[in-house]
């Protein structure tokens, strides 16, 4: 990506580390995922600038808290890598075509992005993004 600045991609960092942290805190991996992505929260790190994108993941994941009234202890967890792609991917994604997380997170829900994981960890993130929004496009298309 040509416009993929350092400070885009600290935000990506950022969000990785958000990620992890919530599995740190032991919270919900799908239901913090599902959301974050949906939150206001989420909303304000995709505006241009806002000045929770430098507050550090402590604090959005305070945020978020407050936000949706007590983020889901226990339950479903991923590991701290999946955690961190999850997280790092999504922001890239949003980065990489302007998508906001809530449409993002339509096309690529927590169980999905779990399940590619090990397949599209190693690809560059552009790549990974492609596939899948392909993915998505098979499943919704017309003649499914």
């Amino acid at each position: 990506m040509d416009n993929f600045t350092l400070e885009k991609r600290q935000l990506c960092d950022i969000q990785g580390r958000l990620f992890e942290l919530a599995l740190k805190n032991k919270l919900d991996c799908p239901l913090f995922i599902e959301s974050f992505m949906n939150s206001k929260t989420a909303a304000a790190l995709d505006d241009v600038y806002d000045r929770l994108q430098w507050a550090g993941e402590e604090y959005i994941l305070e945020e978020l808290n407050d936000e949706v009234h007590g983020l889901k202890k226990a339950g479903t967890t991923y590991s701290l890598d999946v955690m961190y792609w999850i997280g790092y991917t999504y922001r890239y994604w949003h980065y990489y075509t302007g998508e906001h997380s809530r449409e993002i997170y339509k096309i690529a829900d927590a169980k999905t992005m779990s399940e590619c994981w090990l397949g599209f960890h190693t690809f560059d993130v552009e790549m990974a993004v492609d596939d899948l929004k392909e993915i998505y496009r098979q499943k919704h298309s017309p003649d499914k």
